[in-house]
């Protein structure tokens, strides 16, 4: 056989395949049943809201009626997809609530938590009468088949054969996506009625559950913007009014990117999805045209089995086929999302051996009809885009997209009930799979070795591992490998378990496959970096055999005073919570040691916080927290300031709430309070110092300009506030009209701010402000060269001034670091020169700078690495009597780097006393 002849043999062993499963059914057939009629004014409705007739297919241009069972409409008052109507969650859940009432043998709803503004997430199961009643074993038998370690053969024949596979369908991930919260409600209905053979073949072979809305609390909020501002917007030239400017409490698009599950919401979703471990989870999204079926295009994380990078082309291809057939065009598979980065949300599933699958369906952004420009290369026929969208102008109404979404899941979930079986055993095989990988193949495990400088960060780590199911054990002795010796008390994660694949993604270094592809979000992600802890990998198989304890609960190490005496010195070991600890103890005096000091044979970083008279209860806070003390007879000879608290605010643009919402999350987490300022606080004759002492500038924008400016003013003010029509409105933040920027006064004002004492920390991208607008004096910034690509790796910097108290606890010369795409600071003589930077007190210093070059690239993707040498990473800028703290890295990215978090923490608890010009001392606690 030549290899000429290989692909059109493949094609036909496929049709040979698809030919031998359940039979074909046609969808025209309907249902003999007279219970169940078409129903007409729906029929008449979707014809009409079309707007045109290859928008729609055969198995959504009509809907069953069933006597006793109320269709959307019923309750809802308007069909799914009426033009200008969006549903509220509530009335969502109001509605699923009802289908459960009519056909409690086929429909049922689950609240599995609460959002943080106190809204209920909800899940509805639709299956069949016998597959309900037998629900919860189909999820234990799930599970064992997830976990097949101690299973005979023929029980896993036995388990397979007798499990139905459970197909989960998510939607309304991202709040201004607003066809999928809509889609899924005809969906559950046409699920439950309908008795067309293919349906009925759906719930007979596959348990099908939906999460009708992910986000929701900024759905609601994104509802309450479209009809204040949206419903009449104009698509052709005129006015657009945009996004709401918050979603959910913190974040809005990254609630696609919490790799490690810091968002309540968001560990909501996934503990549900860890109790039931479907096989397949399917997130509905909007962004391509008209509908891109997601087929795991390169680069691919080579720790996820090889069976999935065929399930996901298998699963895709059936729905590009089968759309185009009905005359759909527009629809693809490849050429958008890669599967390198794990940290999206339906990315649970592919991490825990089961398939991600994920839809884009042309964006909508409300629910008016557009006129959409069609071009470029989704206009244009590639193998794998057989029947492009038309090119040119289009009416684009809101039940076009849900045509498209609702017709490729109702296709999906019928390939499934094809081969149940093959998805349950592919399920078992990728989990079978990763336990004899783990067994068979180096890396065989990795050590968190016990006695690191702060055992605080070693047990996140341990417990984030935890977080998703990932089995961590805790040695109980000493522990010999041929990597090394670790004390007992280290943690052993064990790679031949069902997690392994996922241990190790989140663990090793990141090693990018093709420097010539980009990757959709980030190329590295590695926890020990992350977290500036030591983890090491372990290729000596004997740590599989290593006597350990597995770990049934989270960690955490109780803090401990050693000695006895009136003063506690509590070590500066870079452990986060001694801000909680100064906050919680904001009534107590402490100072801080400017330098390293001993106390008898007791060595003490600079920073060390000593607390004379101290009480039970400084004590007992230092042990709840974690934290390391020595009681003392008397205070230390060293040289020490006053820890007084600032007064602190944190600014945000209108136009990018989320990245000040991370920085917002981890204040929150370690109780350190502020005020939340937006430019209506920083206008003209604000007096910003006169009410605090510390602002912090979040990552944010784009540039400087972007920070300043924001967005255009439009015809008309746009307020975000709450009112009695719009009650989600105004949550976090208020203003009169959301556009238009601080300006020039704004930054003006943030001049005045230091210039008075004030103390001024940007963060990434926020560093371009104060060098574009002058305010950080001696600074320059400038934007990366062309050929520059850096998408979040981690790399080298060098800390040079250890005793700057930013770089309080961080003992290491140098310093692993994630790139965030901040500026290119240039303070004093040029990069590369060979005179000395300026030691003056009034004169900017740099405190640590990144090492650049190829070597300097620790994890992940840099490409023209020379351009960030000895780059400035963190300058300190006087400005009158206070200071700028410029961070070109974004040391609080995410929910992930907490190896960085220190060093905006140092820089709140000592910000009056961060170099030679010193700001004036005006607050003594904060409030």
């Amino acid at each position: 056989m030549t290899k000429k002849m290989r692909v059109p043999c493949l094609l036909l062993v496929v049709a040979l395949f698809l030919s031998s499963a359940v039979p074909e059914v046609t969808h025209a057939q309907k249902p003999a049943a007279a219970a169940v009629q078409d129903d007409a004014d729906f029929t008449e409705f979707v014809k009409k809201a079309t707007t045109k007739p290859e928008f729609l297919s055969p198995l959504v241009d009509h809907l069953p009626k069933k006597a006793g069972v109320p269709t959307p409409k019923d309750v809802l008052g308007y069909h799914i997809g009426t033009e200008k109507k969006l549903t509220y969650v509530a009335d969502q859940q109001r509605y699923f609530r009802a289908l459960e009432k009519a056909l409690p043998g086929r429909v049922k709803t689950e609240v599995t938590g609460k959002t943080e503004e106190g809204r209920d997430i909800m899940v509805l199961f639709v299956t069949s009468e016998a597959n309900l009643k037998n629900l919860e074993v189909n999820r234990q038998n799930t599970r064992k088949i997830a976990d097949p370690r101690g299973l005979t053969d023929a029980q896993v024949q036995q388990l397979i054969a007798t499990t139905k596979p459970h197909y989960h369908v998510s939607a309304g991930l991202h709040s201004q996506e607003t066809n999928p919260p809509e889609a899924v409600i005809e969906l559950a209905y046409r699920l439950a009625v309908s008795e067309e053979p293919y349906i009925k073949q759906i719930r007979d072979n596959v348990i099908v559950s939906i999460t009708g809305v992910t986000d929701v609390d900024g759905r609601d909020r994104y509802v309450d913007w479209y009809y204040a501002y949206k419903i009449d917007e104009q698509y052709d030239g005129g006015e657009n009014y945009d996004d709401v400017p918050y979603w959910g409490k913190y974040v809005f698009h990254d609630n696609n990117r919490d790799i490690n599950y810091g968002v309540d919401s968001l560990r909501v979703h996934l503990n549900w999805y860890l109790n039931w471990l479907p096989p397949i989870w399917h997130d509905l999204h909007e962004a391509q045209t008209l509908l891109y079926t997601f087929s795991g295009q390169p680069p691919q994380n080579a720790n996820l089995d090889p069976i999935l990078y065929t399930e996901l082309p298998f699963f895709a291809t059936y729905e590009v086929n089968k759309l185009t057939s009905y005359g759909m065009p527009g629809v693809w598979h490849f050429g958008f999302v890669d599967m390198w980065s794990p940290g999206y949300l339906g990315f649970a599933a592919a991490n825990h051996n089961g398939m991600l699958r994920m839809y884009e369906i042309f964006n909508q952004g409300g629910a008016n009809t557009k006129k959409a420009r069609l071009s470029g290369a989704q206009t244009q026929r590639q193998w794998f885009r057989p029947n492009p969208a038309p090119a040119g102008e289009v009416d684009w109404s809101i039940r076009n997209s849900i045509n498209y979404a609702e017709t490729g899941v109702l296709t999906a979930l019928e390939l499934t009930s094809k081969f149940p079986t093959m998805v349950v055993e592919n399920f078992y095989k990728k989990s079978a799979n990763a336990v004899k990988r783990g067994a068979d193949k180096p890396p065989h495990g990795f050590v968190i070795p016990a006695g690191q400088r702060d055992q605080s960060q070693v047990d996140r780590v341990a417990n984030l591992l935890r977080r998703q199911a990932i089995e961590v054990h805790r040695a109980n002795t000493e522990i010999k490998v041929k990597e090394g010796t670790f004390p007992a008390g280290s943690y052993i994660v064990k790679l031949n378990q069902p997690y392994g694949p996922l241990a190790k993604t989140l663990l090793e270094k990141q090693t990018y496959p093709d420097p010539a592809l980009t990757t959709y979000d980030d190329s590295a992600w590695s926890m020990g970096m992350a977290s500036n802890i030591e983890i090491k990998t372990i290729e000596d198989k004997t740590i599989l055999d290593a006597a350990a304890a597995l770990l049934s609960a989270d960690v955490v190490t109780a803090g401990a005073t050693s000695g006895s005496g009136p003063v506690t010195i509590v070590t500066h070991n870079g452990a986060l919570n001694l801000i909680t600890l100064r906050y919680r103890l904001k009534d107590v005096p402490m100072k801080g040691a400017k330098a390293p000091f001993k106390v008898g044979e007791v060595e003490f970083p600079a920073g060390s916080l000593i607390v004379e008279a101290a009480s039970d209860r400084v004590r007992k806070e230092i042990a709840a927290l974690g934290l390391v003390a020595t009681a003392a007879t008397a205070a230390p000879s060293v040289e020490t300031v006053d820890v007084d608290l600032p007064r602190v605010a944190m600014y945000t643009t209108w136009s990018s709430t989320e990245k000040p919402g991370w920085v917002r999350l981890a204040f929150d987490r370690w109780e350190i309070p502020y005020d939340l300022i937006h430019k209506d606080h920083v206008q003209a004759g604000a007096n910003l110092r006169s009410k605090y002492d510390v602002i912090v500038m979040p990552h944010q924008g784009n540039n400087g300009k972007s920070i300043v400016y924001e967005q255009p003013k439009l015809s008309k003010p746009v307020a975000y506030k709450k009112n009695d029509k719009f009650k989600s409105l105004g949550m976090y933040a208020e203003t009169d009209d959301v556009r238009g920027g601080m300006g020039l006064a704004g930054a003006a004002e943030f001049q005045k701010f230091v210039e008075g004492g004030g103390v001024l920390l940007t963060l990434g991208v926020a560093s371009y402000f104060p060098a574009d607008f002058g305010i950080a004096k001696g600074v320059d910034a400038q934007s990366p060269a062309q050929g520059f690509y850096g998408p979040g790796p981690y790399v080298n910097s060098e800390i040079l001034i250890p005793t700057h108290p930013t770089m309080f606890g961080y003992a290491q010369k140098t310093l692993p670091v994630r790139y965030a795409g901040g500026p290119l600071l240039q303070a004093g003589p040029p990069v590369g020169s060979e005179q000395p930077a300026s030691t003056a007190p009034d004169r900017p210093q740099i405190v640590a700078r990144f090492t650049g070059g190829e070597a300097g690239v620790l994890s992940g993707l840099m490409r023209t690495p020379d351009q960030i040498r000895n780059r400035p990473m963190v300058v300190d800028a006087p400005s009158g009597k206070g200071r700028v703290i410029m961070f070109a890295n974004n040391p609080i990215y995410r929910w992930q780097t907490f190896g960085e978090h220190a060093m905006v923490f140092n820089a709140l608890m000592f910000w009056n006393d961060l170099g030679g010009a010193a700001a004036t001392k005006t607050s003594t606690a904060a409030q």
